[in-house]
């Protein structure tokens, strides 16, 4: 009972965000007082380092890429393209700004999504004047395919880097599984998105009114460079992953080679463009305080008995069939995600997984089932990911205010579907690739 009072107050701490107190400090104070009632002990410390730091290192070298880019107009331009090739007709921009979502996601990550494509969206949306309904129709669709989309890649979302260090799932192995069936959830996520949002949409909008995607790029040297760096690191994911490479080396070597590039470090910073004060304080700090307090919050409530009922729960649906044991797993993730916030529940998940006595098919369909429930879960209720959260802050900055009751009302409805579509598809995929 201890270690979930201390849990519930660092969670609303986190969530509530008072003044001056970030998320990381937040968590921090969760986790000292955890050290000093006893519900954790200093060894536990070491442990959960050992969980998070290659995931929260990458996370930070991906979003200073994020930013960066970002700096040097790399996403106005995309989306000024996406603008254009809508041709002019609302019901084929829709797909198409989903569609840049999802790839964005894919590659610098859910919160790199929400960080850097709302603002973008929401500014083709003033510059098109679309009416509210459409505009809510679009910033809707940009928020969920942030986290829905999040699954390809381990480093897509910092729940799969986490999973992925845990039960040492190669690169090459995770995408593998898991590039198919975000595609499901890509189309799911379409689906149920047009269903809801289709009618509101405009038939068609001036595209003379979208500026020049050339006019967006703002440093020359950076915007050429992104390309090449991006499937740069992408090849050295899959090349490094039998060695077992942290990905924060890989991800770090690439933010340092677009920090020199940006700066002009050959030039001694002459002729730099993009502010990189900034984009360092702007970088997720906070995330490191985060994970080492809150994830050591967390675990302790696992010592105290929450991960073993959870691995009995697991050790049960272990014993059903495998379409069973894998909706089960993703669902009981996902509502744990909604309710705990993914991070710390995907942490719960994996622990529990590791207990279960379960055979190593349905164990290797588990760990993947708590990523998808932890990625798609989030979107049920407003305090389910970071990504959420700070979608909702960017929002709010930008004037559009979307209410608990308004976003779980779209949440609850959207979700269900795309999750379910995904953990079909990968009880029916993980078995067709995986040797007797």
């Amino acid at each position: 009972m201890l270690g979930l009072a201390i849990f519930i107050i660092t969670l609303v701490l986190v969530i509530w965000q008072p003044k001056n107190l970030g998320i990381g400090w937040s968590a921090l104070g969760g986790a000292a007082a955890a050290l000093a009632t006893g519900v954790v002990q200093l060894s536990d410390v070491a442990v959960v380092w050992h969980i998070v730091w290659d995931a929260t290192f990458t996370f930070v070298a991906l979003i200073v890429i994020s930013l960066i880019l970002d700096e040097a107009g790399f996403f106005s331009w995309s989306a000024r393209h996406i603008a254009r090739w809508g041709n002019g007709r609302g019901h084929r921009l829709f797909p198409l700004i989903v569609l840049l979502g999802a790839v964005i996601a894919a590659v610098f990550a859910n919160d790199g999504a929400a960080l850097l494509l709302t603002p973008i969206v929401i500014a083709i949306l003033v510059r098109l004047e679309f009416s509210a309904p459409a505009a809510l129709a679009f910033i809707i669709a940009t928020g969920f395919v942030a986290d829905t989309a999040s699954l390809p890649l381990v480093i897509s979302n910092l729940v799969n880097i986490v999973s992925a260090n845990f039960f040492e799932v190669p690169f090459d192995r995770y995408a593998a599984v898991m590039v198919p069936v975000d595609l499901v959830s890509i189309g799911a996520t379409l689906a149920v998105l047009w269903l809801a949002f289709g009618r509101k949409l405009p038939k068609r909008y001036p595209v003379n009114e979208i500026d020049p995607p050339a006019s967006a790029i703002v440093d020359p040297y950076v915007f050429r460079a992104a390309l090449p760096v991006l499937a740069a690191l992408l090849v050295a994911y899959f090349v490094l992953a039998p060695w077992h490479v942290p990905f924060c080396l890989v991800t770090g070597a690439g933010a340092l080679i677009l920090l020199a590039i940006a700066g002009r470090w050959w030039r001694g910073g002459q002729g730099a463009i993009v502010p990189l004060a900034p984009v360092m304080r702007n970088a997720p700090w906070q995330i490191v305080l985060f994970s080492i307090g809150m994830y050591l919050v967390v675990y302790g409530l696992g010592q105290a008995g929450l991960t073993h009922y959870g691995a009995t729960v697991l050790d049960w649906l272990g014993r059903q069939n495998a379409i069973v044991a894998t909706l089960g797993t993703g669902f009981l993730s996902a509502f744990v995600a909604s309710v705990m916030n993914n991070l710390p529940s995907t942490l719960v998940g994996a622990l529990a997984i590791k207990q279960a006595h379960v055979p190593e098919v349905t164990r290797e369909l588990m760990i993947y089932a708590n990523v998808i429930g932890n990625d798609l879960g989030p979107k049920f209720t407003p305090i389910g990911s970071l990504a959420t959260l700070l979608w909702l802050h960017v929002l709010a900055n930008k004037g559009y205010r979307i209410g608990w009751g308004q976003y779980m009302k779209v949440g609850l409805v959207l979700t269900p579907p795309v999750l379910l579509a995904s953990l079909f598809a990968l009880a029916i995929w993980l078995p067709l690739i995986t040797s007797p």
